[in-house]
């Protein structure tokens, strides 16, 4: 069945959204610069907060940020609505002493951040993104646009290639950017001339690759959507629509939109679910409601927190490595994610919740449970009801080719899970 023409706009859209998005700290700055362009005020930790009561706010701490939409009646023991995702992907991060090479080449050293396919990042033109922390105590965003490339070794010297690839994480995986002699280039100042200033200025970085190509809707009848970074950009951009939409009513839940820092690293980082920042948020929240920390507790026995990330769909080539009777297809609807072993937070309850949430919206549910015999991963679902006991489920929707340099997706499903967070937001 084709998809409709606004499914068609939100995949454009999501597009844009990631091209503005090539690190988790640019990812948290276009939250807070499509939030604030909707009308959100944009506050700042290290202020003092008014009371926020009947508003729409926006708060970011590194490379995550945090939204909500305040009902004019809120009160102290008024409920919260949080759909939680995150903003890195796996890849690589730029080492200190970052320029390198040989033999005529310029390359940039990079290590391992998260776990990445490998090969996928092989043979496309990637850009260097991320923040500079400078001098004079200012940060800035850099975007080098296409700049690297890793070239895989031509077949003719590798006969076995395609019996296997296995690549050497240290001496194999360092990309290419130039030629010339490394000790009169600087892969720095490429940095700093994307952000307008002078390398001297940089006092340090955290700095990523990622995929330079647009994302690209393609496939019979529209299907399919095809971009880096949707593990978990599909699910921020979708928090930020249906937030951006929401309308907050007398007598409903304030809505929050958590969107989170290294998860692909465990989320054990001030910004991440594991860190303080949402804690930190809501106790600001409520004392700007009145309310102490047993009224606080009250309003979080009546919340809820949808952690959505991207699950696997069933794999044509590879049918065995799934459950043989739950099986999520791409273009079926999002996914609820259920696991024994908690490495999901969805239990009976939030299951009826999350087909209400469904219902409501019109849109069609899958499910996902690992084969027994592969182990799953995990979210920051168990992570935020671990923290702050708030009843969890984890959802999200179905790709293939996940922790690729380029993930694949439905089209419709990426429109399907920010209708769901719409009206998960109203309640």
């Amino acid at each position: 069945m084709p998809v409709t023409p606004v499914a068609l706009s939100h995949a454009e859209d999501l597009a844009d959204f990631i091209a503005a998005s090539p690190s988790s700290y640019h990812a948290a700055a276009e939250v807070a610069r499509r939030l604030e362009s909707a009308g959100f005020t944009r506050l700042h930790e290290e202020d003092a907060w008014p009371a926020l009561t009947g508003g729409r706010y926006v708060v970011v701490r590194d490379g995550a940020a945090i939204a909500w939409s305040v009902p004019a009646d809120a009160t102290a023991t008024t409920p919260v609505q949080i759909f939680g995702a995150h903003t890195d992907s796996p890849g690589f991060k730029l080492k200190p002493q970052p320029t390198t090479g040989s033999r005529g080449w310029l390359q940039a050293a990079v290590e391992v951040y998260g776990g990445p396919l490998l090969n996928s990042w092989l043979d496309r033109e990637l850009r260097l993104a991320g923040r500079l922390a400078l001098a004079d105590g200012r940060v800035v965003l850099a975007d080098t646009g296409a700049l690297l490339r890793l070239p895989q070794l031509a077949i003719h010297l590798d006969r076995g290639v395609n019996n296997g690839l296995a690549l050497d994480k240290q001496t194999e995986t360092q990309p290419v950017w130039g030629l010339g002699d490394p000790t009169e280039a600087d892969v720095l100042a490429e940095l700093a001339s994307s952000a307008g200033i002078s390398a001297t200025e940089i006092r340090g970085y955290d700095v990523v690759m990622a995929d330079s190509a647009r994302g690209a809707v393609f496939g019979k009848d529209d299907a399919f959507f095809a971009s880096g970074r949707l593990d978990d950009l599909a699910s921020v951009h979708a928090g930020v629509v249906a937030l951006a939409a929401h309308e907050p009513q007398d007598g409903g839940p304030i809505a929050v939109l958590a969107a989170f820092d290294h998860e692909e690293l465990g989320s054990e980082s001030r910004s991440g679910a594991a860190g303080p920042f949402l804690e930190d948020v809501l106790e600001r929240l409520y004392a700007g409601l009145g309310a102490d920390g047993s009224a606080r507790r009250q309003a979080y026995a009546s919340s809820w927190c949808l952690s959505s990330d991207v699950g696997h769909s069933v794999h044509p080539n590879y049918a065995a490595k799934h459950d043989p009777v739950v099986q999520p297809v791409l273009g079926s609807g999002p996914i609820l994610k259920l696991n024994a072993n908690q490495r999901y937070a969805t239990d009976a309850v939030g299951t009826a919740s999350w087909r209400t949430w469904c219902d409501t919206a019109g849109v069609v549910t899958q499910e996902f449970v690992s084969n027994n015999s592969v182990p799953c991963g995990s979210t920051i679902g168990p992570i935020t009801a671990t923290r702050l006991g708030i009843r969890t489920v984890d959802v999200g929707i179905p790709i293939l080719s996940m922790h690729s340099a380029r993930e694949l997706a439905g089209v419709s499903d990426l429109h399907d899970l920010a209708r769901v967070a719409e009206a998960f937001f109203a309640g």
